[in-house]
């Protein structure tokens, strides 16, 4: 019943995987790096308005030497541009649950080291979802704002729209009882107006905050009306005359004071259970193959993820290739979902039965993902695959414990529904380097076309020509092999960020403490949240 590791990380084939791992990871610090680096090109421009850069912000308002879980940091990757070499990573902002003065909060800042801050179309959907994990978890949103607001020249009428569900969701937090902190380190336009309009408490600065519905180009295109920045929307103003702003800050580093001082006031504290040191971490990197085919006993991952390496294996030789086990992560008590191979009809049962078993003992279950999906097939078809499949499938939407997946290797198909994809709202989602989403692999897909073609031509009395055919077969993959990436997935936020395999018992930890210290805290409801007076 309990697993013991036979892996030797020091193999040659291990040795192989470590290093296409390595270069992963070395890719994907080189993006974000990246985004940082585009930032820091305004340094000059900062320093002389005597203002901090954002991820100098960030810094100051978090506590030293505490962990920060970093999100979607690929966010828009790819979707601005084509060009890998251009395309800037991030979505426009800085975000990530951190502590600040003991306290877990989530912390949103506008980068507007790159284009003013100006919120881009997948920075939208960024900040939906990390205001949705702050809404689940009771998590203090703290928002250091200066944005250029939406960007003119990129203007879709769907983001305007959809745009709305910002503002609905800063009401939703303050209704629920969940503090909304902005600090308005520089400009809010229009729509960014409504940031700290939404928020309970308002931080300003001197000089440097503007806040008003129509900056003075537009009042004047709209009005004809003259007026400076100052007068429509200064700091000074807001915070003695309109009262939009409740402190008035000299500079950023005293305004990111104030928010530190307005947390700890709170009153909250947190429930982080110490995380005992990982002398296994480093085999994680061994483990999955650069090639999917390759196998890899998932057992081997779990193993090293849980506490004092124990793992407790559910129905070990039913449905083998589906893995289900129980263990402890950083003292919380988790299940484990995971694949070596596609889930048969055995494996799908027993998957049902484990996450029911883990909803009547209130643990939270892992899904560790890597299935190029449910087993296809005229025995399996006439086993009732199908309906055993979707026996999985409606258990996962309907488990009433928290659930965390991580996508380490396949996920294909149903597989990815099944083992709860994005899709099925886990708490959280990442994804390793290795990982690839795709509806089946990229020479499934084209040989699956390729054979229809055919059979389209036969029933012309045609024949393919051999070129054309290869042609489209390589189109075909290459399409499919670029989608499935994880850096590209990662930029489409459908998952909240590529992690290291190293550091996946920390955040996995992580994410577990931040589930239980929410579910702990009471929060006071207000019908409508803090209005503004």
């Amino acid at each position: 019943m309990h697993f013991s590791s036979t892996w030797n990380p020091e193999s040659a084939v291990a040795q192989q995987r470590r290093e296409a791992m390595l270069a992963r990871v070395r890719a994907l610090r080189a993006l974000e790096q990246r985004a940082a680096d585009r930032s820091a090109e305004a340094r000059a421009v900062f320093e002389k308005r005597g203002q901090l850069l954002p991820r100098e912000r960030v810094g100051l308002l978090l506590d030293p030497g505490e962990p920060f879980l970093p999100l979607c940091t690929l966010a828009g990757y790819l979707q601005d541009t084509k060009e890998a070499e251009a395309s800037i990573p991030g979505g426009g902002m800085v975000a990530g649950i951190g502590f600040v003065r003991g306290v877990r909060c989530m912390v949103v800042a506008s980068d507007s080291g790159i284009d003013a801050g100006a919120i881009q179309p997948m920075g939208l959907d960024k900040i939906l979802r990390l205001q949705e994990i702050a809404l689940l978890h009771k998590l203090p949103f703290l928002h250091l704002v200066e944005s250029a607001g939406a960007n003119l020249m990129r203007y879709r009428v769907e983001g305007f729209v959809q745009g709305g569900a910002l503002f609905r969701n800063l009401a939703r937090l303050s209704a629920a009882g969940i503090p909304v902190i902005t600090v308005q380190h520089g400009s809010g336009t229009a729509g960014g107006a409504y940031m700290p309009g939404l928020s309970d408490i308002v931080i300003m600065v001197r000089g440097r905050s503007r806040a008003f519905l129509a900056g003075p180009p537009l009042l004047k295109a709209a009005t004809g009306e003259v007026a400076t920045e100052e007068e429509l929307g200064g700091a000074e103003m807001h915070t003695s005359v309109s009262g939009l702003g409740e402190y008035l800050a000299e500079d950023d580093r005293q305004a990111l004071g104030m928010a530190r001082e307005l947390v700890a006031s709170l009153g909250w504290k947190q429930q982080r259970a110490k995380l005992e040191s990982d002398p296994h971490s480093e085999d994680l990197v061994t483990l999955m193959p650069a090639n999917l085919r390759e196998p890899v006993d998932m057992r081997e991952v779990m193993v090293r993820l849980v506490d004092q390496g124990t793992l407790l294996e559910f129905k070990s030789a039913y449905g083998a290739a589906t893995v289900c086990a129980q263990g402890r992560i950083g003292g919380h008590a988790v299940g484990f979902v995971s694949n070596n191979g596609p889930i048969d009809v055995a494996g799908a049962n027993k998957a049902t039965h484990f996450i029911q078993w883990m909803c009547q003992l209130g643990h939270p279950i892992v899904y560790l993902q890597n299935t190029t999906g449910y087993m296809v097939g005229r025995d399996s078809e006439q086993a009732g695959m199908i309906k055993h499949g979707s026996k999985m499938i409606q258990a996962v939407t309907s488990a009433t414990v928290p659930q965390v997946t991580i996508q380490c290797g396949a996920s294909f198909g149903a597989g990815n529904y099944g083992m709860c994809g994005r899709a099925y709202a886990p708490r959280f989602l990442f994804s390793w380097p290795s990982a690839r989403t795709a509806v089946m692999g990229g020479e499934q897909a084209a040989r699956t076309m390729q054979i229809v073609t055919e059979a389209a031509l036969a029933r012309k009395g045609q024949v393919p020509d051999p070129a054309q055919a290869q042609a489209q077969f390589d189109k075909i993959v290459g399409v499919f092999e670029q989608q499935a990436d994880a850096f590209h997935t990662s930029g489409l936020l459908l998952d909240d960020g590529v992690i290291d395999p190293r550091d996946t018992r920390a955040v996995l930890a992580f994410c577990l403490d931040t589930i239980a210290e929410g579910a702990a805290r009471e929060l006071r409801p207000v019908q409508f949240g803090v209005a503004r007076m």
